[in-house]
């Protein structure tokens, strides 16, 4: 996910993580991390009506529920990978596959998902299932899906998820030399998709990738119905997807997603619910408010400061769980006042993380020295090592040594949250008096537009980045935040190679060790500085039951009010 200027958490309101007790079944699992869940704020309950359902309660029709939200920036699958839309959209679609508590893909959309090579795959469509408008769901449905998100003149975020595809780079021309503007693609279509038949897709990839299965449960991988393709702008405000829920009216901006239960779902785990309302929040501790006056039954991130009174309060409804969700400092390395990975370093070396954490979090995250979570195979624990260790002494003669810093330093972050500006502000102290740093300013950037401010390479000076793991692989981190066409403007062929290699080991055991290389390669240059861990703080109301929080899920669809 994620994505992520991912924050919130289910794993978040856009990370994911949960553990069991009385009316919450919170799966723990081995590895792996959040994917598309840090987008969920939180959930509150809204009387409701609608026909019975299994699950239902005693013959009871089944009520409505609520979820708290900060505002999308799309929902689109391909166009997205804020974990607030991919919060809305786990409601809404059914993706190929879903990561299941062990950290392992189960088939979801999918019957099967075989290849004897791990370049060429088959994908095997589960037969039956209904687009929210009545389309079927086919093989098509994918491609088409796909294709849109791969064409490289449609901008969506997603795009990149795609170029292990044969055939991306004709839909993703480069700018011919002394051009900014990149030719029209000759095609639209991905060569590396082959519809055999309404119930059987064929992938050829460029390479062989052991992980193709796991990548499948991202969101970005969702179908789409041919009425996509046809107004793909009304589509984003009123998604058709082939989910548990549907869009009940249109997305209400910075106010309301209303959906109600799909009673033409043919996937194995139909609604117990009449619908999942969720509700905009501008901040957590608003939606934190409403937990507490009953208004909302499901908020997957209490704000630190309010974690201790929550565990009084909700007792067994309180839950804490490790979390896939990072936060770093990320540096512009295309400009040339931060080209200097001793800089860089100097600057990482000057942030007290610990205080950080037990001063705006509560303590609730982990100091991190590792670009990947603590759940994902592969995680070493010093891996940063003295780049990420507090040393103010080192950091100001690394600081002098690399130059020094002129002029005004920005700091940017977003609007979403009250604690970014927290812990911005906590950083901005210790440059200034670790490394002497006087003019700081803070660039507060709208949530909605935050990302795309990023990927644009507007940002002059430090910037929040925030990850919220899409599937439990070291390659979801590292290529999608280091890799091409990353935030930091970085380039490194190197780090592109290890990537590319640990992409086609035959095994995720083989894989590991390259995969460690590049996150190596990575830190010891610093274009981004890891932060801290999220751990998943969530609470929930006494209306709602069957509440199953893990690691990689909201699981809305079992979720029943009383």
């Amino acid at each position: 996910m994620s994505r992520p200027e991912q924050i919130f958490t289910l794993s978040g309101i856009t990370p994911e993580t949960r553990r069991g007790g009385h009316n919450v079944t919170v799966l723990m699992r081995a590895q792996g991390a959040a994917v598309l869940l840090s987008a969920l704020l939180a959930l509150s309950a809204c009387g409701g009506g609608g026909s019975s359902t299994p699950g239902g309660q005693s013959g009871d029709a089944p009520k409505r529920f609520s979820v708290a939200l900060t505002e999308p920036d799309h929902l689109t699958p391909g166009n997205t990978s804020s974990s607030y839309s991919i919060a809305v959209l786990g409601a809404l679609f059914d993706t190929l596959v879903v990561i299941g508590p062990d950290g392992k893909p189960q088939m979801r959309a999918a019957e099967s998902i075989t290849s004897d090579d791990q370049k060429v795959w088959t994908i095997k469509i589960r037969p039956g299932q209904k687009f929210h408008n009545g389309e079927a769901v086919t093989a098509e449905s994918f491609a088409d899906a796909w294709n849109a998100a791969a064409y490289g003149p449609n901008a969506w975020t997603n795009n990149y998820y795609f170029a292990n595809v044969e055939g991306y780079d004709k839909l993703n021309p480069e700018a011919p030399e002394g051009s900014e503007e990149a030719p029209k693609p000759e095609t639209d279509k991905l060569s590396g998709l082959n519809v055999v038949d309404p119930t059987t897709l064929e992938v050829t990839l460029t390479a062989p990738f052991s992980q193709f299965p796991i990548m499948l449960a991202y969101t970005g991988f969702a179908p789409m119905p041919k009425a996509a393709l046809q107004d793909p702008a009304g589509y984003d405000t009123a998604p058709i997807g082939n989910g548990p829920f549907m869009l009940d009216g249109r997305w209400e901006r910075n106010k309301l997603i209303k959906t109600k239960r799909f009673d033409g779902y043919a996937g194995p785990r139909p609604a117990k619910s009449a619908g999942v309302n969720f509700k905009i929040y501008a901040n957590r501790e608003t939606a934190y408010t409403d937990l507490r006056a009953g208004n909302v039954d499901l908020l997957q991130t209490i704000p630190p400061a309010s974690t201790s009174e929550a565990k009084t309060l909700l007792g067994d409804r309180f839950v804490s769980i490790p979390g896939g969700t990072m936060d770093y400092l990320g540096f512009p390395a295309y400009d040339k006042r931060f080209a200097g990975a001793d800089l860089r370093k100097a600057i990482s070396m000057a942030i007290d993380r610990q205080a950080i954490v037990d001063a705006v979090f509560n303590g609730a995250f982990k100091p991190m020295s590792s670009l990947v979570a603590p759940l994902v195979p592969g995680y070493r624990a010093t891996a940063c090592g003295e780049s990420c260790t507090y040393d103010p002494a080192k950091a100001k003669a690394l600081y002098d040594e690399a130059g020094g810093f002129t002029g005004t330093l920005n700091l940017y972050f977003s609007n979403a949250d009250p604690s970014y500006e927290q812990w911005m502000t906590a950083v901005a102290n210790q440059l200034k008096q670790n490394l002497g740093i006087a003019d700081i300013k803070f660039r507060k950037i709208p949530s909605a537009d935050y990302l795309a401010t990023l990927r644009a390479h507007k940002q002059d000076g430090p910037f929040r980045n925030n990850w919220v793991m899409d599937y439990p692989s070291p390659q979801n981190y590292l290529e999608s935040m280091w890799g091409a066409e990353n935030r930091m403007g970085w380039k490194s062929p190197e780090f592109l190679d290890l990537i590319k290699r640990a992409n086609s080991a035959p095994t995720m055991e083989a894989s590991i060790p390259l995969y460690q290389k590049a996150e190596d390669l990575a830190l010891a240059e610093m274009p981004m500085a890891p932060l801290w861990n999220w751990q998943d703080q969530a609470g929930h109301s006494e209306k709602i039951t069957n509440v199953r929080i893990d690691a990689y899920s909201p699981n809305l669809d079992t979720i029943t009010v009383k």
